[in-house]
Formats: C-alpha cells, sequence, structure tokens
C-alpha cells in the first residue's frame, strides 16, 4: 500500500505541485507588474496630463509641450528609467514620440491600446513584437511597456494614452528571484504534505501487513486444528464402522447360528411329537424363531459394509439402491449428474454409503417408502447427494437436536457430514409432498 501510494501519489503531487507553482507563479508576475505599472502611471501622469490638456481642443500638441515632455523625461530620476515613449490619440495615431521615425503615422490598435482608452492601466513585460515597437526591440533589453490614460482635467474624459517604455533589467531579475521563491516554497509545501501522508499510510500499511501476517498464522493454526479435528472424526468413523462390522460378524456366527441351532432341533422336537396341539406349539415356536434369524441377518447385513475400497461411489450406491428394493420391495430412482465422479478417499465413500442408506431406511419407515429417489452430482469440486421422498415430510422445520424428528440416525450423520468439512441439509419438498435430505461436500482437491 505504501509503495502504491508513494507511486500514485508521487505523480499527483508532482502535478499538482507544477500547476499551483505555475499558477502562483505567473499571478505574482502579474501582481508585480501590475503594480510597478501603476507606480509608474501614477507618477508619469502627474506630469503628463496638465502638459497634454492642450488636446482637448486641438488634435496635436504644441511646440511648447513637447519640449517639456522631453525635459521631463531627460532630467528626472524616473525618467532615466523611461527609454522610450509615445503618445497615442484615438485610431492609432502617434502624435509625440522618443523616436521621431513613428510621429504622425498610424498603427494597428493592440489590445492593451484599446484597454488603455477604457481608463485601464495596462502593463506589458517584454512585448515588442508590434511593428511600432521596432526601436524599442532593437535596444535588445528587457522592458516593461505601460499604456496611461492622459485624462481631462474637468471631465475626466481620456484624451490621450501615453505609452512609456521601462528599463526591466532588474523588475525582471527580481521576478525571476520571485518565481523561485514561489516554486520553491509550493514544492516544500507539497513535499511536506506527501511526506506526512507517506508517513501515514506507510504506518497503516504496516499495521495492515502485521494484521494479514497475524491472520494468516491464526489461519493456519485454525487450519491445522481443523484438520487435526476431522483427522480425529475420520479415525473415530472409521473405528465405529469396524465396530459395526464386527459386531454384525458376531451377530452372524453367533447368535444366528445358535437359534439357527435352536431352530432345527425345533424342527426335530415337532416331527417327534404325538400330541397335535404340542406340534402346533412348537410350529409357532419354530415361526418365531425364524423370524428371529431373519431379522437378525438383517441386522447384521445392515453394520456390514460392502468392499468399499475397491468400488466408486456410483456402484456402492447403485448396490445399496438394489438392496433397499429386494429387502423393502420399494422401487428406488438413482440419478447421476452428467461428470462422472473420480475415486474417492475411503472415509468420503463411506460417508456417502451411511447418508444415502439412512435416507433411504428413513423414507421407508416414515414415507412408506413413496417416490423415493437418490441423486448424485459434482459440479466443480462440490459433490451433492439427496434423499428424496412422498411420504408427509417433516412436521416441523427447521429440526434441532432433541426434537423428536432429530433421531439418533439424523443426528449422527451430521455429525459424520460436518466432520468432514460438510454440512447436511433437511427440509421439505418445494414440488409437492414429501422429505429432502441433502449432503453438500466440498472435496478441495481430496479427488
Amino acid at each position: 500500500m505504501a509503495a502504491q501510494f508513494a507511486l500514485a501519489g508521487g505523480i499527483v503531487m508532482v502535478v499538482s505541485g507544477v500547476l499551483i507553482g505555475n499558477f502562483v507563479a505567473n499571478r505574482v508576475e502579474e501582481v508585480v507588474t501590475r503594480n510597478a505599472a501603476n507606480a509608474t502611471a501614477h507618477y508619469m501622469e502627474s506630469f503628463l496630463a496638465p502638459l497634454a490638456q492642450g488636446l482637448v481642443a486641438k488634435q496635436n500638441l504644441d511646440a511648447e509641450a513637447h519640449g517639456r515632455i522631453a525635459k521631463l523625461l531627460r532630467e528626472t530620476a524616473l525618467g532615466a528609467r523611461v527609454v522610450s515613449f509615445k503618445i497615442w490619440r484615438e485610431g492609432g495615431l502617434v502624435i509625440d514620440s522618443s523616436n521621431p521615425d513613428v510621429i504622425g503615422k498610424r498603427f494597428e490598435v493592440s489590445e492593451s491600446l484599446r484597454l488603455a482608452w477604457r481608463g485601464e492601466v495596462r502593463a506589458e513585460l517584454d512585448d515588442t513584437v508590434s511593428e511600432e515597437s521596432t526601436a524599442e526591440r532593437a535596444l535588445g533589453i528587457p522592458l516593461l511597456e505601460i499604456y496611461s490614460p492622459i485624462r481631462d482635467v474637468s471631465t475626466g474624459k481620456v484624451i490621450a494614452i501615453a505609452e512609456f517604455y521601462e528599463d526591466a533589467v532588474q523588475l525582471k531579475s527580481d521576478l525571476w528571484r520571485i518565481r523561485a521563491m514561489s516554486w520553491g516554497a509550493v514544492a516544500a509545501l507539497m513535499a511536506l504534505i506527501g511526506t506526512s501522508l507517506f508517513f501515514i499510510v506507510l504506518r497503516g500499511s504496516r499495521t495492515i501487513d502485521t494484521q494479514v501476517r497475524t491472520l494468516k498464522s491464526m489461519s493456519e493454526r485454525n487450519l491445522a486444528l481443523r484438520l487435526r479435528v476431522q483427522n480425529a472424526a475420520v479415525r473415530f468413523s472409521t473405528m465405529h464402522d469396524q465396530s459395526l462390522r464386527r459386531i454384525g460378524s458376531d451377530i452372524h456366527d453367533g447368535p444366528v447360528q445358535l437359534i439357527g441351532f435352536a431352530a432345527l432341533r425345533l424342527d426335530a422336537l415337532k416331527d417327534k411329537a404325538a400330541d397335535e396341539s404340542l406340534r402346533v406349539e412348537l410350529q409357532t415356536v419354530q415361526s418365531a424363531v425364524k423370524d428371529a434369524i431373519k431379522e437378525l441377518r438383517g441386522i447384521a447385513r445392515g453394520f456390514a459394509l460392502p468392499d468399499v475400497e475397491h468400488k466408486t461411489v456410483e456402484d456402492l450406491l447403485a448396490g445399496l439402491v438394489d438392496a433397499h428394493t429386494a429387502r423393502t420391495g420399494a422401487e428406488v430412482i438413482f440419478l447421476k449428474g452428467d461428470r462422472a465422479l473420480p475415486d474417492l478417499p475411503t472415509n468420503l465413500k463411506v460417508c456417502c454409503y451411511r447418508f444415502a442408506q439412512e435416507g433411504l431406511n428413513n423414507g421407508w419407515h416414515h414415507g412408506q417408502g413413496l417416490g423415493q429417489e437418490l441423486r448424485l452430482s459434482l459440479e466443480g469440486d462440490h459433490l451433492s447427494l439427496v434423499v428424496l421422498d412422498r411420504g408427509p415430510g417433516f412436521g416441523k422445520l427447521p429440526l434441532e437436536m432433541g426434537d423428536d424428528q432429530m433421531r439418533l440416525g439424523l443426528a449422527g450423520l451430521c455429525d459424520r457430514v460436518e466432520s468432514l468439512g460438510g454440512r447436511v441439509v433437511i427440509a421439505n419438498r418445494t414440488d409437492g409432498l414429501g422429505a429432502e435430505l441433502r449432503m453438500e461436500l466440498e472435496l478441495n482437491g481430496d479427488i
């Protein structure tokens, strides 16, 4: 931020300094020139006005007035600085001048001369480019050209214009010094402002950098902690699944076998029983025992997982759908997205399998197995698995821990999915009756 400010701010400061410095210097030069011109004009007017009053009635000065003006310019201190003069009548006519060659000639009326006829004192520095200023230009020195109106003392009307060319060598030197001082003051002010702002921005930039480093460190620690929590959750889920498989195997190899042996013994006893009522009773017990065996085998199959490591998610879910349909008789529509899923880590495949298993079982138990669907899709790194049904849906939403509808299975699913950085959405369908159970996972390179 400080470097960007130094570059952008530096450019702005330089451009602003040039514009302001140029404006100030020009204004100072204009004011100094105007003040010098006013001082000279007022001084000269005090002498020339009485001598030029004859112009009220006549077109030209008489010889006496011309001589007294020439003497004034020769013998006064101010006259020593005036290197040339002209007296103008309307229409650009020169009636008197220190250069006899231009007396009686008409020249084009300049802007300064035109404004002087309006009563303004005008001044121009080094403006000797016009035709009537040929002699002054030949002097080769800086000149201050002053136009001073000469007025009728009785009416105040402008009757002539006195033009003086004053030696401006010292004035020009003073202007250069003032201009340099103006530029120096502007440059110093801009440097002070720019430096002050730069250090403020630099301090803010360093504060932000420190905060960014702190936040980055906190983020890294939080990431490490989150990964530790997720790894612990994955290990716990893996141990949980292993325990379930072991329980399923123990049920299948232990109680199921013993109860199966009991069923066989009941069958033998039934054949040996002579009493019909006893055979009927033994038949009833045998049916109950067989139902218990069937139920235990179903439980054992639910605990056991298929060959997760060597199957894709699509294959696992397709097998789960077939097994659910065979066990419950409820048809399930399995829809897959256009993009095929690559092989996922085992913990993600187990999560998807358990989520779909719990969702389908809930849809069968609480939604009567109506309109069950399983939808799997992958968009970018966003994995979505949705279980739908056309049952009555959830009575109250949103569900919270402890609600009657938030059963142990749903709570366990939420914990399992959230431990992997995903989320579970429990909602009612928006296109009619039914429940919707959605799992969303950001794979983030876990593929």
